[in-house]
């Protein structure tokens, strides 16, 4: 619930003010890739200034999950390693349980005595 609720009050403005910026930015503009002759074609693109917006927050988000993903690699060992040895002592568990309905079954019960 929490995490919905900061995801409304984050995303719903950042939203809203992308919208806002897109309508108001409609006219063209050139980024240049070349810093020594801006005016090289080749290594320029030219389009509505929206364009260049949305994409700086899609490389943004791609590069922040990025380095949440590596930054968060440790954890995910942990639980790996930790799911392995869990997973191993059930293994080993079901054995001895096995082994002693085994052991169980060939013990004959001793008679009731009175």
């Amino acid at each position: 619930m929490l995490k919905k609720l900061i995801n409304i009050v984050v995303l719903v403005p950042l939203g809203i003010i992308l919208i806002v910026l897109s309508v108001a930015n409609r006219q063209a503009v050139t980024l240049a890739f070349n810093p020594f002759n801006p005016a090289d074609s080749l290594l320029s693109v030219s389009a509505p200034f929206f364009v260049f917006l949305f994409l700086a927050v899609i490389v943004g988000l791609i590069l922040g999950a990025g380095v949440t993903w590596l930054s968060q690699g440790k954890y995910r060992r942990r639980a790996r390693n930790e799911a392995n040895e869990a997973s191993k002592w059930h293994r080993e568990a079901e054995k001895q349980r096995s082994q002693a309905e085994k052991l169980a079954s060939q013990t004959p019960l001793p008679a009731p005595q009175n």
